[in-house]
């Protein structure tokens, strides 16, 4: 088994904790014991995965205000592509032109590539199909419900939205 630094178990444990208040919503004093219990346990399990470098990066005051930024920018993403879905399936699905797209992506690292394919996927009308590197730049396919731009460049900007310059805050070093 790998040696896993000790300040990735407890940037881990504190956030499965944190995780954990707040679905118990609770200060019971048996309840955060099991809270202890259950983060610690989890912590040294998935620390190693979870942490790679730089284990409290997230307790910085600017990575978190960006963070519960960007989930008001994924919420705003997510209510207008559900409109739009609901507007082409009342409208007899008559008005789509679906189609797999190349879009050239501008974020550096896994955690930051995973978070906006998966972003763009939990997005009605999009599906992020694979992440590629060709000539040092990374592309994701997507298949898009409405192919209306065919340039990648602007394709793009349509698919990733405000949501790609806000990862990219997060993750910056």
């Amino acid at each position: 088994m790998p040696k896993t630094k000790f300040s990735a178990v407890c940037s881990t444990f504190v956030i499965c904790m944190a995780f954990w208040l707040a679905l118990t919503w609770t200060l019971d004093p048996q309840e955060l014991i099991a809270g202890v219990i259950v983060s610690i346990v989890a912590a040294l399990f998935s620390a190693r995965f979870f942490i790679h470098e730089k284990a409290f990066w997230f307790f910085n005051p600017v990575k978190a205000l960006s963070m519960v930024a960007y989930v008001f920018v994924f919420l705003w993403e997510l209510i207008k592509a559900n409109v739009d879905m609901a507007k082409r399936c009342f409208g007899g699905c008559k008005n789509i032109n679906p189609g797999i797209v190349k879009v050239p992506v501008d974020v550096d690292g896994l955690y930051p590539e995973a978070m906006l394919a998966n972003s763009i996927t939990l997005t009605p009308g999009t599906i992020t199909l694979d992440i590629a590197e060709e000539d040092g730049q990374n592309y994701f396919y997507i298949h898009w419900i409405d192919v209306s731009e065919t340039d990648r460049v602007k394709a793009g900007e349509i698919i990733k939205g405000r949501m790609e310059r806000w990862i990219r805050r997060i993750w910056s070093k």
